[in-house]
């Protein structure tokens, strides 16, 4: 997989109409890929030999071959830049990769940079119909907050996939440190043999929250996505029973990452 890092950008309005137009052509295109997946690229595939499992991993390579081509279009053509640090560590057998949600392509991010991973996505992308098929084929699993969701969950990391999942919910509100549910904190001590923190950082802010695809900022935006040193689920699993050990991960987690982003924004230089 090539990795790049680039510089970024800080002209002011750096090529902003022509960044517009790219933006939208990129969403454009987003949209008309997934129907083509459901429509066209997934039933051919249905049609190949082979188990259920193995058209699970069909889809998930193509929706994360998809994924990366799309980030190194958008970088292309100048929408974004991005770095990342410790790809190699993503990708392992039971691993649970948790990650901050600053903007609507963290997703794309992390499914593009690994192949055969599982994620918890929101509920509304079952409704959606540029994104019900792809998600349905690769067996994602549904974040509508039951105890269906925690088991298929945790049974994922058993059986030995990687897992994704952003324990905010939702994207984090701009100026805001990321809030934790325990969900996910309870998934990773049921099922997880391994957590990977992933600290995402866009600058400047953009995709947030209630913010519309067309409000770009003035220059081009650059994500960094920086994968941390592995948390032993087990090390917190000995610290009691199941829901006060799922809170004291999850207030670890919430802390690390509270520290980590912290720390970005001490070395950003005015």
């Amino acid at each position: 997989m090539e990795l790049a890092t680039q510089t970024l950008n800080d002209k002011p309005r750096d090529a902003y109409y022509w960044r517009l137009f790219a933006t939208a052509a990129s969403f454009a295109l987003f949209g008309f890929g997934g129907l083509c997946l459901r429509l066209l690229v997934f039933p051919l595939l249905s049609c190949l030999p082979g188990s259920a499992a193995s058209h699970r991993r069909r889809a998930r390579h193509t929706i994360s071959w998809l994924f990366w081509f799309f980030i190194r279009l958008m970088q292309r053509a100048g929408v974004l830049t991005y770095s990342v640090d410790g790809a190699e560590k993503l990708g392992r057998p039971g691993q649970m990769i948790i990650a901050n949600h600053p903007s609507l392509i963290d997703v794309v991010f992390l499914i593009g940079l690994v192949r055969q991973a599982n994620c918890v996505v929101k509920q509304s992308l079952w409704q959606n119909p540029f994104t019900r098929g792809p998600v349905r084929d690769a067996g994602y699993i549904s974040n509508d907050g039951s105890a269906e969701m925690l088991d298929a969950a945790a049974d994922a990391l058993r059986a030995g996939q990687t897992l994704i999942i952003f324990p905010e919910g939702t994207r984090t509100t701009p100026g805001a440190a990321p809030a934790f549910h325990r969900g996910g904190a309870a998934i990773a001590l049921r099922g997880a043999t391994i957590i990977t923190p992933v600290v995402i950082k866009v600058s400047p802010t953009t995709l947030t929250k209630a913010e519309p695809w067309y409000r770009i900022p003035k220059c081009r935006v650059h994500f960094s996505l920086r994968v941390g040193a592995d948390i032993e689920p087990q090390a917190f699993a000995s610290l009691g029973p199941a829901p006060q050990a799922s809170r004291k991960l999850n207030d670890y987690l919430h802390h690390y990452f509270f520290k980590e982003l912290a720390e970005d924004e001490r070395q950003t230089p005015p």
